[in-house]
């Protein structure tokens, strides 16, 4: 059985983008608890400006933000041949075993630790191996319920845009429904995050809150658009991996015009 499921290329593919995009969102909000500003990151000086009244900001962004922006593309990438019921699968898939590695994290940082090993990196710049393990898996509970409750609204929200986009483009444009969703679901995504994080979790003023969301979706805004060559060149690789039949009969079925290839079991 295992050697038929594996010989089915659109199994293989789902396989190979739910690994993918399962394990690309872990790793963003592992290392989403590392700053970096945008303008050393190219060779720039960091150039504060003031947007709704809040001075003093600059193009620092979470190291998460690398990550997502891929997130997205392989969102699209699903609808075009999956549909959204594979993306909203593939979505809790992803929220599930992103929780279920925050718990871990959480029984990790909490089992005693070697008292050896806690001063084992002093002579490297790390006096206490217990706290700064801490420091890097362990989060705040808002961060946590603001980032995976943005994750599986925009997720909602650029799968709704896509298809939306396609009933009225069909094979059509591909950069329109493929970028238009995700500048769309981005900018959901930016907000609901600070949102929850921020202003329920830290009381932040609404000023602080949109205009941190603004410089966050101005750089998720450009880079979904720069991204957009990747979408064509995917689905050129995928058309030549599957055929063009049954790539056009993957497109259909996604769109509910004919029968999927395998009929979904609840």
């Amino acid at each position: 059985m295992i050697r038929n499921l594996l010989n089915d290329k659109p199994t293989k593919l789902f396989v190979i983008f739910t690994s993918f995009f399962v394990a690309n969102a872990l790793i963003a909000e592992c290392i989403g608890g590392k700053l970096f500003s945008l303008e050393q990151l190219f060779g720039g000086t960091p150039h504060k400006f003031t947007m709704f009244g809040e001075s003093g900001l600059s193009y620092t962004l979470t190291a998460g933000v690398l990550l997502w922006p891929l997130e997205f593309v392989m969102t699209d990438i699903v609808n075009e041949y999956f549909g959204p019921k594979a993306v909203r699968r593939i979505s809790y898939i992803a929220v599930a075993l992103i929780s279920y590695a925050f718990i871990m994290f959480l029984v990790a940082m909490s089992v005693p630790a070697d008292s050896w090993w806690i001063g084992s990196k002093a002579a490297d710049g790390v006096p206490n191996m217990q706290t700064a393990f801490s420091s890097i898996f362990g989060q705040g509970m808002w961060i946590i319920l603001g980032s995976l409750t943005a994750f599986l609204v925009s997720q909602i929200v650029d799968v709704t845009v896509f298809h939306r986009i396609k009933r009225q483009t069909g094979d059509k444009h591909v950069w329109l429904r493929a970028t238009g969703s995700t500048v769309v679901s981005q900018l959901v995504d930016s907000f609901i995050v600070l949102f929850i994080a921020f202003k329920l979790g830290n009381n932040w003023s609404w000023q602080r809150v949109l205009a941190i969301c603004m410089v966050n979706y101005s750089y998720k805004f450009v880079l979904a658009v720069a991204l957009t060559p990747l979408i064509y060149l995917l689905e050129h690789r995928i058309e030549k991996y599957l055929g063009h039949d049954l790539a056009k009969k993957m497109k259909l079925a996604a769109m509910g015009k004919e029968q999927p290839l395998v009929e979904e079991k609840a």
